[in-house]
């Protein structure tokens, strides 16, 4: 009897205890990011359902449903979704998007963003104390977007021959009749939404098939809308829309968000026939937009709409032959605008150096165009020349540039911005900007002649050419410049044999080359020997003691031009010792600047982190910003 007992009690023991080991219902330990990972899933990031969403299938025995027949489950919601129940219209949101995604179907995607859309107006919405604090605020959100962007993309034909870089997809924005599941939507679409700035924006790529590639940040702006950058076509006529015409590039793309608004919403659900219109936002327009009385930020992509501008882009080609060709043609006389003029806005001119392109300030212009306290108040610029032309006859380019860009966009002075500009010039380009705010008298005439220029014999127009080229005064809009990497006093590479290597290899202007032939043969012996030799080129006016420097450091800055320098360093050293492996710290060096950073990097260190946050820090100075 006694072992009986005992035999029951430790049958009863072993049970308690594998009882205690797996209840029914408990918690088991867990990694919490593989936890928040699991609570944060949704159907774009994870490609399953948030947990709102897997929560209303289990709790009406729909999830073998939504796998076998995902259609007609789908119908069956939408018709009893009629009170619209945020979580219902929420969890079409979602499952129509998945849905979509696995069997490519439009206008599923479209069905998405109108749930999406139905949900961020529903009642429960309109009446939460804090909706962005809801997470399903900011998935409709994000489903909205991507949803009406893969709804109105269209995929263009496979090109004709072979080995050709296919099309890019585009959206389109024109009125039409668009399908769903239940019906269809009436797209309306203004044409006045188009129009900004004298350019009508067309051809609009979805930003959202793109990794960008080449930039240190790639800045996004979460909203609503879809992102997209937009072409410019030119419509308007007028003297400023044609002076700003001439300086916009082609192939140029401006940020813009396209936002869906559907009209009542609600009922179009119920019967199947939506209306809704398009509304198009410029990203330096507008950056707001108000959706269910609430303000959202609209969605940008302003970096990626930049670096697919820059995707095989022919600017890349300039460096080369800009360098080789004196003679080639450059857009729009040198002078580019990365968008339409815009008045109130201070233009920031940026000069590329040597063998270089305004591309390589892609990483600058993203950096400023994205800083708050920038954006809206600065207008970015680019110049471009042929970078082997004698410094002289590109600065008088550039001055002229400058000029005619204020007398056509503001011929009655009304804009102060324009006359509070601000240049910034990397190695040869510090140079030009340079020459910008100088009074250089007779200096540069007199290395060419001992006697005054009246008294040389020439044709009228060569004479014009000469005083554009050989005598400089400050230009007086002008007020401030930024010397990046700047051979004030030379580069130690402008010597030997790449001196006689670029002489060989490089044409000048031919029109350039007559005239001094001209000169030289109706003037014998009056000019200078080194004109009577060869014209000098770029990397001959940048030699370490060439007659040029000499005199460019005998000229006095302009009164009220503020003078900044950006020296680049490499290694450890002393600053005196120091130099970019182009320019030495003593050439780049420049007594009397209001301010000096030394950047511990290469020549090509207008890229730099460090030089772009002190340029930032410099344009906020002007604009007198915290």
């Amino acid at each position: 009897m006694r072992e009986r007992a005992l035999g029951l009690a430790l049958a009863v023991a072993l049970l308690a205890a594998a009882s205690a080991c797996a209840t029914p219902v408990g918690v088991v330990s867990e990694d919490p990011k593989a936890l928040y990972r699991s609570l944060a899933q949704n159907a774009l990031s994870a490609g399953r359902p948030t947990p709102f969403t897997e929560q209303l299938l289990r709790r009406h025995g729909l999830e073998a449903r939504f796998k076998k027949a995902p259609e007609a489950l789908l119908d069956e919601l939408h018709r009893t979704h009629l009170a619209q129940e945020s979580d219902r219209l929420f969890a079409l949101a979602e499952l129509c998007f998945l849905h979509a995604k696995r069997e490519g179907k439009r206008d599923y995607y479209l069905a998405s963003a109108v749930y999406a859309y139905a949900f961020l107006e529903s009642p429960e919405m309109k009446g939460a104390v804090a909706p962005a604090a809801d997470p399903r605020f900011r998935v409709a959100a994000d489903l909205y977007n991507v949803g009406m962007t893969f709804a109105l993309t269209v995929t263009p034909p496979a090109p004709i021959e072979n080995g050709s870089k296919p099309e890019p997809n585009e959206v389109v924005l024109g009125e039409r009749n668009l399908p769903l599941p239940f019906g269809r939507v009436e797209l309306r679409s203004p044409p006045e939404q188009f129009l900004w700035g004298g350019y009508r924006m067309s051809r609009f790529i979805p930003l959202i098939e793109y990794k960008v590639r080449g930039l240190r940040n790639r800045y996004r702006q979460p909203g609503f809308g879809v992102p997209l950058a937009a072409e410019l076509t030119p419509v308007m006529a007028g003297p400023q829309v044609e002076a700003a015409r001439r300086r916009i590039p082609p192939r140029i793309k401006v940020p813009v968000t396209a936002v869906v608004r559907f009209e009542n919403v609600g009922d179009g659900l119920a019967n199947g026939q939506l209306r809704a219109d398009v509304a198009l936002y410029a990203a330096d327009e507008t950056t707001t937009v108000e959706v269910n009385g609430a303000t959202m930020p609209l969605e940008t992509e302003p970096t990626a709409t930049l670096a697919y501008t820059l995707e095989g882009a022919p600017v890349w080609d300039t460096e080369l032959t800009g360098f080789l060709r004196g003679d080639r043609p450059v857009f729009g006389g040198g002078l580019v605008m990365t968008h339409p003029y815009q008045a109130g806005r201070i233009p920031v001119v940026l000069i590329h150096g040597t063998a270089s392109s305004p591309a390589r300030w892609a990483e600058l212009l993203n950096e400023v165009q994205n800083d708050p306290a920038l954006r809206q108040r600065v207008q970015l610029w680019l110049f471009t020349y042929n970078t082997s032309n004698p410094i002289l006859l590109s600065a008088a380019l550039l001055r002229e540039q400058l000029r005619s860009a204020v007398r056509d966009l503001d011929p009655e002075g009304r804009d102060p911005a324009l006359r509070r500009m601000v240049l910034i010039g990397h190695s040869q380009g510090g140079l030009l900007a340079r020459l910008m705010v100088i009074e250089s008298g007779t200096r540069f005439w007199d290395n060419v002649s001992t006697e005054p220029l009246s008294q040389i014999t020439m044709p009228p127009e060569t004479r014009d050419l000469l005083q554009r080229t050989m005598f400089f005064e400050p230009v007086p809009f002008v007020t401030r410049v930024v010397y990046i990497a700047t051979p004030h006093g030379g580069s130690f590479r402008a010597t030997g044999f790449v001196r006689r290597l670029v002489r060989r290899v490089v044409t000048v202007p031919s029109t350039l080359g007559k005239s001094v032939a001209e000169i030289i043969e109706q003037n014998p012996g009056r000019l200078a020997r080194e004109i009577d030799d060869e014209l000098p080129t770029s990397v001959d006016n940048m030699r370490p003691g060439h007659r040029f420097l000499r005199a460019l450091s005998a000229c006095a800055p302009a009164p009220g031009v503020t003078a900044h320098s950006i020296i680049a360093a490499r290694g450890t050293g002393t600053r005196l010792d120091g130099s970019d492996g182009v320019v030495t710290y003593r050439s780049a060096h420049l007594e009397g600047v209001a301010s000096e950073k030394v950047v511990r990097w290469g020549h090509s260190v207008q890229s730099h982190p460090e030089t772009i946050l002190e340029v930032r820090r410099i344009l906020r100075e002007h604009l007198a910003v915290p």
